[in-house]
């Protein structure tokens, strides 16, 4: 096993999972004053960090930056829909699906090139 290629994928998806409730978790709670919410989010983005970075410098020995770029693009919509499905009920439609569909697609692109 190839723990240079998986380790760094493990990590970001982490790292996005994290980012993502930081970015939408305080949704769940609108009463609450903006200033907490956004201390809040800053305190999960430093632990999503902690994962993020480490996770970029191990995969920049075995991917280009536009590979782990585009890692980091994928695995953020995965995270996205993770969290908006688990914590908020909202199921992707066909039109997202086939939206993030296409996006895969062009990250395949990536990973082929050179053309």
């Amino acid at each position: 096993m190839n723990w240079g290629a998986i380790l760094p994928v493990v990590m970001l998806a982490g790292s996005n999972l994290v980012m993502n409730v930081a970015w939408y978790g305080h949704l769940k709670a609108p009463g609450r004053p903006l200033w907490l919410a956004v201390l809040m989010s800053w305190g999960l983005a430093f632990f999503e960090y902690w994962l993020a970075v480490p996770a970029n410098r191990l995969g920049a020995k075995t991917y280009s930056l536009a590979q782990l770029k585009t890692l980091q693009e994928v695995l953020s919509l995965t995270a996205f829909v993770v969290v908006a499905w688990v914590l908020f009920g909202q199921k992707p439609g066909v039109a997202q699906v086939a939206g993030f569909a296409l996006i895969v697609a062009g990250a395949g692109l990536v990973f082929r090139s050179p053309l």
